[in-house]
């Protein structure tokens, strides 16, 4: 049975999955990598990985282009976008990877296919297998898996810091605060020992004024007594020298 042939942009990719193929398995092991490692990341390192994703799809595609440009093919900025939408796609599925892989595409695919893919239905000649990437030595993988765990502690520590910082600025606010409140008492306390100290000055004028017109008023009253008795002797003075003369 002969094999479809491939479309333009297909084409491409096959040629730089044959030549670069441990380029590219490389690529696609390292993207597996960050797959798995977005789903334990904040939101900020999964943007930073999304763009040097974007950035190894950008790279591999033009690598892609520059293979098939040199074998004579014209490649079109419609082809590139192709190109690069294959490799992405290869980067997000498993299924996708192994197509790209496999050299033997025979059209573009797309990131938002439904994976997994029908290999069949993109890959002339068989399925395909997973690739194989190329062999890691154990102590890169022990490095990178503690490179891993060492980010993640970094990240922990940073939030942990920047969470002590928010509760040290929130508790610099209560000393503020409670300071503030201690200073309008102080001041409050002391209005208030000086207007006590006025009103017991003015209790003590009004008690001294009491006790001076209590003298007076018990000067008066033997004052009057006094002028009684005068007034009751002149009256009998007064009746009896009525009587002598009559």
């Amino acid at each position: 049975k002969a094999l479809r042939k491939p479309s333009v942009s297909a084409w491409v990719v096959n040629v730089f999955a044959r030549e670069r193929a441990p380029q590219l398995g490389e690529a696609l092991r390292l993207a597996e990598e960050l797959r798995e490692a977005q789903a334990d990341v904040d939101a900020v390192t999964l943007a930073r990985l999304t763009r040097e994703r974007r950035a190894l799809t950008n790279r591999l595609a033009s690598d892609a282009a520059a293979l098939a440009t040199a074998r004579g093919e014209r490649v079109t900025a419609a082809t590139l976008e192709a190109v690069q939408q294959t490799i992405s796609a290869a980067f997000f599925d498993a299924s996708a990877a192994a197509a790209v892989a496999s050299g033997r595409l025979v059209h573009e695919l797309e990131p938002a296919s439904e994976f997994p893919l029908d290999l069949a239905a993109v890959v002339g000649g068989g399925t395909p297998h997973a690739p194989e990437a190329p062999p890691v030595p154990v102590d890169e993988v022990r490095a990178r898996r503690e490179l891993r765990k060492a980010q993640s502690a970094l990240h922990d520590a940073e939030q942990a810091h920047a969470r002590a910082g928010r509760d040290l600025a929130a508790a610099d606010r209560d000393v503020r605060d409670a300071a503030n409140r201690s200073a309008q008492a102080d001041a409050r306390i002391a209005r208030l020992e000086a207007e006590l100290a006025a009103a017991r000055a003015a209790v003590s004028a009004v008690r001294d004024e009491v006790t001076t017109a209590e003298d007076h008023q018990a000067q008066a009253a033997d004052h009057a007594a006094t002028t009684e008795k005068a007034v009751e002797a002149a009256r009998r003075a007064l009746d009896a020298l009525a009587g002598d003369s009559a």
